[in-house]
């Protein structure tokens, strides 16, 4: 008789269902071209789908081409990228995942290169872009000048997140995450050391979130109700002065009482080049911030950060500190991680048939 395991048991959002609690984290592979997903990201995301994945999202999708990280990231503004995203759906569904995406603005991390050839700030003269941000703080000393941006600014970036919501519903993305953490555009105005502002967009928790909650409101606008709509959030930024759990449980609570969010994805840090110190980075150093979440302000969350085992995901989830793990580096590595722990766990777990022969099935 196979095991039950709760990391491999259905879990449903609103009307969207997937087979396990196994999130695919999305994951940066910085090689469109002008935001064009292309062949990489087919066998990419397909081979963890194949692999038994629950819910596969599509690495962070920018808004416009000035909103990206790098010239390698992938976006949603246009009718092609749209056409596109379709193709991922359909590779996603085919391996018997849930397709999701990521909507994100890089911000104050905007024009950087490509991490293997660096990663510096492009500067304008080298055919980069100036980063938005809340305030005039770059995010390292060689970054060029934020642009602060006025209140029609921020609506402008609002409707952004809007539109791309709508290319992602008519592409058939089924969950859909907003990017709140790591420094980029919504961290840096949830963040005090980051937003300095005086208007309503700043001062106090509240006013610091209100461009986070604008954004879900647009979201929502074209995003339906009988799809999940995830937030991605830096649980602290390990900086004085900076975002605490305290405050993350504050924001979670905002964010369910809108009736528009179902779960938090607790990561955490990512707000400065330099000056964060995490105490100790051990697998599942991230998971307290989920359980805190979920627990103080009542709504599912999301585990991730160096879990690398099925034994340990099983824990995180059998002992309710989760409702879901999202699975990246381990799974980058290893496209079939959800299979291998299924075996370690003794799960059945539906597998392609044409992968039987690999030692995965069940007699």
């Amino acid at each position: 008789m196979a095991r039950n395991p709760k990391l491999f048991q259905p879990i449903t959002f609103r009307s969207v269902t997937a087979r396990n609690r196994i999130a695919v984290s999305p994951m940066c592979q910085y090689s469109a071209l002008d935001g064009l997903p292309n062949d990489w990201h087919v066998q990419h995301l397909g081979a963890r789908a194949v692999g038994g994945a629950g819910i596969v999202f599509t690495e962070a999708s920018h808004v416009s081409a000035l909103s990206r990280i790098t010239p390698g990231c992938v976006g949603l503004w246009n009718d092609e990228q749209s056409d596109m995203m379709a193709r991922l759906v359909s590779v996603i569904e085919r391996g018997g995942a849930v397709p999701g995406l990521q909507i994100a603005h890089a911000g104050r991390k905007a024009s950087s290169a490509i991490p293997w050839e660096g990663g510096a700030p492009i500067p304008e003269s080298q055919g980069g872009w100036v980063p938005w941000g809340p305030s005039a703080l770059k995010f390292s000393e060689a970054s060029t000048e934020t642009h602060v941006m006025s209140v029609a600014d921020i609506a402008e970036v609002v409707a952004q997140f809007r539109a791309t919501a709508k290319r992602a519903r008519v592409a058939g993305i089924k969950v859909l995450e907003v990017h709140a953490a790591h420094g980029y555009l919504l961290h840096s105005f949830l963040s005090p050391l980051s937003n300095n502002r005086t208007d309503q967009y700043g001062g106090d928790l509240a006013g610091r979130a209100r461009a986070l909650l604008e954004v879900i409101d647009a979201i929502r606008e074209e995003w339906p109700d009988e799809l999940p709509l995830f937030v991605r959030v830096s649980s602290v930024d390990w900086m004085a002065g900076g975002i605490t759990i305290e405050d993350t449980v504050a924001l979670a609570k905002m964010l369910k009482a809108t009736g528009k969010v179902d779960l938090i994805d607790c990561s955490s840090g990512g707000l400065a080049a330099v000056g964060p110190v995490i105490p100790s980075l051990h697998p599942g150093y991230q998971v307290p911030f989920a359980e805190a979440v979920r627990h103080g302000a009542g709504i599912a969350t999301g585990a991730v950060g160096l879990i690398t085992t099925g034994e340990h995901a099983e824990e995180i989830l059998g002992n309710e500190r989760a409702d879901l793990v999202f699975i990246a580096r381990a799974i980058l590595a290893d496209p079939v991680w959800p299979l291998r722990a299924a075996l370690a766990l003794g799960a059945k777990l539906d597998i392609a048939p044409q992968y039987l022969r690999a030692g995965f099935g069940h007699p």
